[in-house]
């Protein structure tokens, strides 16, 4: 089963527990995926989108963000 709920920048942050500045500073140097939505000049992940970046991340070493 796909999870297609679209997260924002707060709802990463939440997930990989860093403040949501440091998601956008990730997006700034190109260190996130393209967003999969932009609403309103918004950008938007689907969560499975950010589960597999955070699994391919370096230095992710088996760690399990919270869900």
């Amino acid at each position: 089963m796909t999870d297609r709920r679209l997260w924002s920048y707060k709802e990463i942050a939440a997930h990989i527990r860093v403040q949501t500045n440091t998601v956008r500073s990730y997006r700034k140097h190109g260190l996130l995926p393209p967003p999969d939505h932009v609403e309103g000049g918004k950008p938007y992940w689907y969560a499975d989108t950010i589960r597999a970046w955070v699994a391919r991340r370096p230095g992710n070493r088996g760690h399990r963000s919270r869900e």
